[in-house]
């Protein structure tokens, strides 16, 4: 069975929550093991990605710019493949997904940061503030393709 991690951050209004739901949704239908994390609730230990075939990201919007705590995993697992200390970290099937509250300028920040990753699968998926029920279904659509990516 593949394990699929879904990494966001989700606070105030929980936009972005609701769309990890969709995607989780999405891998589950797909036949995957899901697990979610939400960098608003603490560090997500980079270390544990190994464990993953494949991962969801999703951010809000801030000031064009991903959420803190993306930006610490991000910069965590920099750190732990430039120093060699895990295997397993990075080449894995990726989809990005996030919220915004004007401009969206969030989507071209992400095409860029989350490529050390591995390879994205599919469009990222854009709500403008509350995502609504065709938002909600394009991210189970997204969270299933990644599924299929690895079966």
């Amino acid at each position: 069975m593949v394990n699929a991690l879904v990494l966001y951050h989700s606070q105030e209004y929980g936009h972005t929550a609701a769309m990890a739901r969709a995607v989780a949704d999405g891998l589950k239908e797909g036949g995957c093991t899901v697990e979610m994390f939400n960098t608003n609730d603490g560090r997500f230990e980079v270390s544990t990605l190994a464990k993953y075939q494949v991962v969801a990201i999703g951010s809000p919007d801030y000031y064009s710019y991903i959420a803190g705590g993306l930006k610490t995993f991000l910069d965590d697992l920099y750190i732990a493949v430039v120093r060699k200390q895990m295997q397993g970290l990075r080449g894995k099937a990726y989809v990005l997904f996030y919220s915004h509250g004007g401009g969206g300028r969030v989507r071209e920040v992400m095409l860029k940061l989350f490529t050390y990753i591995g390879h994205m699968v599919g469009e990222p998926v854009g709500a403008f503030g509350q995502p609504d029920a065709r938002t909600l279904e394009q991210c189970r659509a997204l969270g299933k393709k990644l599924a299929q990516a690895m079966t």
